[in-house]
């Protein structure tokens, strides 16, 4: 493991070096942002095809990324690929004294509350200015809108029940076709965004990744458009010559076949 962990980063640092690659050499942690996000979802995609020699090489892709970024540090002079592990380590090792120094915890709520606590003494004891500090404003937004739900919830910001988010989900709704109405761009994109938000705490509610959830599904109409687009290319007619009769036909034919 440790043999080929060295090689990796000697590889990596040969990229960088004098005769290495021009495309590496050039790259900078700005210019690699990109590419980190793209490898990343990469590899997400092979864990969503169930593929896992697919995503062993995906893993090595963000791995890589990794690697030039400690390159590009330990040439600047900022951090080491050595740095990036003790600190990740340690890390792991303080948020989790459950496992490693005999602290005891009763469940998943516990580790939560533990893991808040070691954050506070890890900034100095100093509290936080809001309990949605530590959200990073960058990720995708239903994830992005589920930490936020998370913590908000956490806090005690709260419905009773989840037939009370339900009924919430029916005033969004009602409030979303109002704007409509009206026509307004700017009151339409507030109201798509708070019933969002709503069907986001909804699955906070059912403990459901609403990432995941939208991600499915969307595959799943993929598949179902493209069995619909081959049977139009094997009878020889164009989808958009298609009446909606035959549009409903063709799904629910694609719909019972992937079943």
């Amino acid at each position: 493991m440790s043999s080929e962990f060295d090689r990796f980063v000697e590889i990596i640092a040969a990229l960088r070096g004098p005769n290495g690659c021009p495309w590496d050499k050039k790259q900078t942690h700005e210019s690699l942002k990109p590419y980190f996000v793209e490898e990343t979802y990469e590899a997400l995609h092979a864990i969503d095809e169930g593929d896992d020699e697919e995503l062993a090489g995906e893993l090595g892709d963000v791995l890589l990324q990794i690697g030039l970024h400690a390159q590009i540090g330990s040439e600047d002079g900022t951090f080491t690929i050595e740095d990036v592990c003790r600190k990740i380590g340690d890390k792991l090792v303080r948020r989790h004294p459950h496992v490693f120094s005999g602290v005891e915890v009763s469940g998943v709520e516990d580790v939560l509350t533990n893991w808040q606590e070691i954050k506070k003494a890890e900034r100095g004891g100093q509290a936080q200015e809001s309990v949605l500090d530590g959200v990073v404003p960058s990720l995708p937004s239903l994830m992005l809108a589920m930490e936020v739900s998370k913590k908000a919830a956490r806090a005690g910001f709260e419905w009773p029940g989840m037939a009370d988010v339900f009924v919430k989900l029916q005033e969004e709704t009602s409030e979303l076709e109002e704007a409509i109405h009206g026509g307004a761009p700017e009151e339409i994109e507030s109201e798509i965004g708070d019933l969002l938000f709503t069907i986001v705490n909804i699955s906070r509610w059912a403990d459901v990744d609403p990432e995941q959830a939208l991600r499915s599904m969307v595959r799943r109409f993929s598949a179902r458009f493209r069995a619909m687009e081959d049977r139009a290319k094997a009878a020889g007619v164009a989808l958009e010559d298609q009446t909606a009769e035959d549009w409903d036909e063709a799904w629910n034919l694609a719909k019972k076949e992937q079943t």
